[in-house]
């Protein structure tokens, strides 16, 4: 529609970034343009997460200022993303429009008021194409969904269960973004490795579809040299097959994203993981055997239901003992609807789940500096997202390709999303410091 414009507010995980990419393009096809300034959209959008209360609260606090909007001019909102039912019955009314992101096709019909004469009908969520906010980084998503129903999670309530994409599908999106000369490609799923097992046959046990690791190789031979990466995996349907895939991949990068959660196998019982810390353990010892220079971040929760001193001290020494080199780390947040709202309390105080979210960070720190410092005096390859001009040159922040942040100190500045040569001179907790070679 011409001269009618968008902002999209994203908040959460990648899938969720990956999801605005696409309700972009959709918007466009519609005749939307973007923006970046809020205050002059037709049409402002949030692509919600409900996994976390203090999100849920942050899109409460942007309702009061659009209703003081519309008092004064036209204005479309709308609401998609991740959203429990109870906060969806809650926001629903306080939105002009609330769209299932799977359900993008319908956005059409929608947006009849904003729409142009000659209404667009759109394809399925899948075959968008998306509008990449990177030049050189593509979340590619091969599913949606979730079938593990942790306890405390509130996914499968909100992107329902596991739905696997065509692999034809997949595979043509990622060649079309490697001839536009994408860098880096970064495969999304609540539970990746669990790709296509929704599609099995329950009569013979038959198989549509290929599974993770088939695709992960069909992709990884797409490409002479790119980066190969994928979100977020779960150590039940962590295979033997993907570790030996990994460790074989000309493209696929040394890097694993393995939630753990807590390091009390009563703790993982009540989160209802499927997996014990022996397990775990097992599984994380075969991947670095595997790969060796792996760098392996992982997702922990600190202040569960019932988590005493001795299940903390437990998580501690786990973080400690496996060297995570990244942790994604929450406080718990009861969401009203999981399991564990409605089985367990929320019985840990605020200022120790602060105080415990601190300690592992901390270790988290020490364990990153300890495999950061066996960098110095490598070469590696880095990929640049940023460039700050300084005083003296300029600033380039970037990846290696194990996902350590890497800072370079130029007088020219490099171009973002190339790859780079560079010489690793100095190593702390945040990432590492190189120069060229």
């Amino acid at each position: 529609m011409p001269n009618k414009k968008f902002h999209l507010i994203i908040s959460g995980c990648q899938m969720n970034m990956s999801d605005a990419e696409r309700l972009a393009t959709a918007l466009q096809q519609l005749g939307f343009q973007r923006t970046d300034n809020e205050e002059e959209a037709d049409l402002i959008g949030i692509i919600a997460c409900s996994v976390k209360q203090t999100a849920v609260d942050k899109i409460h606090g942007k309702i009061r200022n659009w209703q003081l909007i519309k008092t004064k001019r036209p204005l479309i909102t709308l609401l998609s993303g991740c959203v429990l039912e109870n906060d969806r019955k809650k926001l629903k009314d306080k939105f002009d429009i609330f769209l299932d992101i799977k359900n993008l096709d319908s956005l059409a019909a929608d947006l009849q008021a904003a729409a142009p004469e000659e209404k667009l009908a759109l394809p399925n969520f899948f075959d968008i194409k998306p509008n990449h906010y990177s030049k050189h980084r593509a979340y590619v998503p091969i599913m949606t969904g979730c079938n593990k129903f942790c306890s405390y999670c509130a996914v499968p309530y909100t992107r329902g269960r596991e739905t696997s994409r065509p692999s034809d599908s997949i595979i043509s999106e990622i060649k079309k973004l490697l001839e536009d000369d994408y860098k880096e490609i970064i495969l999304l799923g609540q539970n990746v490795n669990s790709y296509g097992l929704d599609k099995k046959s329950a009569r013979g046990g038959g198989n549509p579809e290929i599974s993770f690791p088939e695709l992960l190789k069909q992709i990884d031979n797409l490409g002479d040299h790119f980066w190969l990466k994928y979100l977020t995996s779960h150590p039940y349907d962590m295979s033997d097959e993907l570790i030996e895939v990994m460790k074989h991949g000309q493209n696929i990068n040394p890097y694993l994203h393995l939630p753990v959660q807590a390091g009390s196998d009563e703790m993982l019982k009540k989160m209802n993981r499927h997996y014990s810390i022996a397990e775990y353990t097992t599984l994380i010892k075969k991947v670095r055997q595997a790969i060796p220079d792996i760098a392996i971040s992982t997702d922990i929760i600190v202040g569960f239901s019932g988590e005493n001193k001795k299940d903390f001290q437990a998580t501690k020494k786990l973080v400690k003992k496996l060297k995570f080199n990244l942790s994604f780390t929450s406080q718990y947040s009861e969401r009203i609807g999981t399991t564990a709202a409605k089985l367990y309390p929320d019985d840990i105080s605020k200022q120790t789940k602060k105080d415990r979210f601190n300690i592992i960070n901390d270790q988290i720190g020490v364990n990153a500096k300890k495999y950061n410092k066996k960098l110095v005096h490598t070469n590696q390859e880095a990929l640049i997202d940023v460039v700050k001009k300084t005083k003296t040159g300029y600033k380039n922040i970037g990846k290696l390709s194990n996902y350590v942040a890497v800072y370079i100190i130029t007088q020219e500045p490099i171009n973002i999303g190339e790859f780079i040569q560079v010489k690793i001179i100095q190593a702390d907790s945040w990432g590492v410091q190189a120069e060229l070679k």
